[in-house]
């Protein structure tokens, strides 16, 4: 029988390793609510790895931690409690895990280590103009020549493809089956001939998404993971391995008591009473949303841990904390809004006016909007929850 695990002292453990080990500049970061770069991922990932807890998710047999369900939220909620970055998805909690299911043993050799060390970097090629939610649509194609695929297509809201050296990305294969069918799971270098990256501007002012665009780009057969027109397989495996995203809150908790904070100091005299009152109830009503979530979250991590299903849990989590992200940020806008938001760009138009005290309150509202697109939109995740209800 297996030892007991002692949660509480597992959380006392991360939270010490947490305050001691995560560099201040990081956590100062964090703290701002800042926009994080590859600059600051990859050394705080090599700082897990080299205590290895570089991959809390894996097993230990591919260099993970072994940890189980209760001990990876504990881990996640821990690192956003002390303001510590999270860690970069893509290759840890995306592609990694399905090269660990379904790659061969030599792409298990060739990739999984830099994945874990933070040395390479990953970026997701899912989405296309008109292939978004519907992603079975896409239409960018792979052609087989000899022992290589030419790769034709776009790829749009590609998040980070600028920092990433490789894309792990969808492609079609066949046009004779149905639409599910057809499609392959093609690993692809970004330094590759024909490759062509393209910023997408966004209201917030960062540079987080791009278009990716592959003009007869050759790809070895090598780099397909699994069976060719089994991709669709593999990209649901991917997507399912997010279920439990939204049971971790505690970035939104924490963001809510600064934006209490805030709140306390900007609206401060007698004559911002009523404003402050009518906002601190709003923040109340997003902090009783949230806990909600919060009791959710465990619930759903309790019957994964138990065999159970999660039914309509991730979507209502999926849509609460979204929603309730928004709210809080809404109401950090109308605290600030007025004196910064008109000094949000600057009069070149050339960015956001990183100058201005308390800029960030407005680029984190703006680029909160994002929360209810994307990872399943509110509209995609409400029609899930009412068939399941009520079976239409």
């Amino acid at each position: 029988m297996a030892e007991a695990i002692d949660y509480d002292a597992f959380r006392r453990e991360v939270t010490e390793f947490a305050l001691t080990r995560c560099p201040p500049e990081f956590r100062r970061l964090v703290a701002e609510s800042r926009k994080l770069s590859r600059k600051v991922w990859a050394p705080w990932q090599r700082i897990l790895f080299e205590h290895g807890w570089g991959a809390p998710g894996w097993p230990k047999e591919y260099g993970g931690t072994g940890w189980d369900h209760r001990q990876r939220h504990i881990f996640d909620e821990v690192m956003a409690e002390c303001d510590c970055p999270p860690q970069y998805h893509h290759g840890l909690r995306h592609i990694g895990p399905v090269i660990i299911a379904f790659g061969s043993e030599e792409q298990k050799r060739r990739f999984l280590p830099g994945i874990l060390d933070g040395s390479v970097w990953w970026c997701q090629g899912y989405s296309e103009p008109g292939a978004g939610s519907d992603l079975a649509s896409l239409r960018t194609t792979a052609r087989r020549e000899g022992d290589e695929y030419v790769v034709e297509g776009q790829k749009t809201w590609t998040s980070h493809a600028h920092e990433a050296d490789w894309m792990y990305t969808l492609v079609r294969t066949s046009k004779e089956a149905k639409k599910q069918q057809g499609i392959s799971l093609l690993l692809i270098p970004l330094d590759t001939p024909g490759i062509t990256i393209r910023p997408i501007a966004t209201i917030d002012g960062w540079h987080h998404v791009n278009e990716v665009f592959l003009d007869n780009v050759r790809v070895p057969v090598a780099n397909r993971v699994g069976e060719e027109g089994q991709g669709w397989t593999y990209g649901k495996f991917l997507l399912d391995r997010e279920r439990l995203g939204g049971a971790n809150v505690a970035p939104i908790l924490k963001n809510l008591g600064r934006t209490r904070d805030l709140v306390a100091a900007e609206l401060n005299g007698e004559a911002d009473r009523l404003k402050r009152e009518m906002l601190d109830q709003r923040l109340l009503a997003a902090e009783a949303e949230l806990l909600g979530a919060q009791a959710l979250g465990q619930e759903a991590i309790a019957a994964v841990m138990d065999g159970r299903p999660l039914g309509l849990l991730p979507s209502v989590l999926k849509l609460s904390t979204s929603h309730a992200m928004q709210r809080v940020s809404d109401v950090a806008l109308d605290v600030v809004g007025e004196r910064l938001a008109p000094r949000f760009r600057r009069v070149d138009a050339g960015g956001p006016n990183a100058e201005a005290p308390g800029i960030e309150w407005v680029q984190n509202y703006l680029y909160g909007r994002v929360r209810t697109i994307y990872g399943g939109s509110s509209e995609v995740q409400k029609n899930v929850i009412a068939r399941q209800l009520f079976g239409f």
